[in-house]
């Protein structure tokens, strides 16, 4: 369990990245609407799977895209469910399950790979993050979160974010 302090630092630290600015870039899904419901066959619910995603926008600058999904209303705090990087530039969608596009990171699961929502309690928000990278970045494949936003501090040029909400039990 992670301490409240170092909660902070990294909603903080991820705040910074996230606030780094650079072109505005799309992200979406044809599985729920910005800010609506996830089907629970995303979750921990149903199959676990991840939701088709669609990105436009891209800098023509770019080396380098990094997915991230988490969820600030975790009890613990900011807690990650997914982590992609080093996805070529050129990628527009990633399909339903899929995550061989890039190096897939360790979410707060302690697994590699997608861990769909799974609220202990209430609705929780779950952000699906793109970064567009100046650079590919030299991080091994489990690396976990705190890495990858060292990573990626100073790179990031362009950036877009889709909200979804998931409540168990519905």
């Amino acid at each position: 369990m992670k301490s409240i302090g170092a909660c902070l630092a990294t909603a903080a630290f991820a705040s910074l990245i996230f606030a780094a600015g650079g072109t505005k870039m799309k992200i979406g899904s044809s599985a729920f609407s910005e800010g609506g419901n996830i089907p629970s066959k995303f979750t921990c619910d149903g199959a676990d799977v991840s939701p088709p995603l669609q990105i436009e926008g891209v800098p023509s600058g770019a080396k380098s895209l990094v997915l991230i999904v988490d969820d600030p209303d975790a009890p613990s705090g900011l807690f990650t469910h997914w982590m992609i990087w080093n996805i070529d530039p050129k990628t527009n969608s990633i399909p339903e399950g899929n995550s061989s596009n890039g190096a897939v990171g360790k979410n707060d699961f302690g697994k590699s790979g997608y861990g769909g929502p799974c609220p202990p309690s209430g609705t929780h928000r779950y952000y699906f993050r793109v970064f567009a990278l100046d650079r590919p970045l030299d991080l091994k494949p489990g690396a976990k979160r705190k890495e990858l936003d060292a990573a990626m501090k100073g790179h990031v040029i362009g950036q877009g974010e889709y909200m979804g909400r998931y409540a168990r039990g519905r």
